[in-house]
């Protein structure tokens, strides 16, 4: 009976470890919004840059990301979060407000909704 309280205690620690590390990532200070956005777009990058929650709809945008803070996809023999090499790798995104992202830029230019 032991052994299955221990194995019980040890699958509920390993699920509760797994959700507590879903948090998407942020955002990060080398990150600006283009001036040509519109002034809706501009707040809502400003806002989520100060550290607002996206609230609602969401884009995958690739290509803002620093190394080891994307949030998923970076790439062959990775397996997602967390996972991207360089800083604003093209092939890893972030979440960003929904239709912000061609509009955030990176000192390696504009975010992409490609990868």
């Amino acid at each position: 009976m032991k052994k299955a309280s221990l194995t019980t205690a040890l699958l509920i620690g390993a699920s509760a470890a797994m959700l507590s590390t879903g948090a998407v990532a942020g955002p990060n200070s080398q990150l600006t919004v283009s001036e040509t956005a519109s002034a809706e777009v501009q707040a809502q990058v400003q806002g989520w840059l100060a550290g607002d929650t996206i609230r609602g709809r969401k884009d995958k945008c690739f290509g803002i990301a620093l190394a080891g803070e994307n949030d998923c996809k970076a790439g062959a023999g990775t397996s997602c979060e967390g996972t991207s090499t360089t800083d604003f790798q093209a092939n890893a995104w972030t979440f960003a407000p929904k239709g912000t992202c061609e509009f955030i830029v990176t000192p390696n230019g504009a975010g992409s909704l490609e990868g």
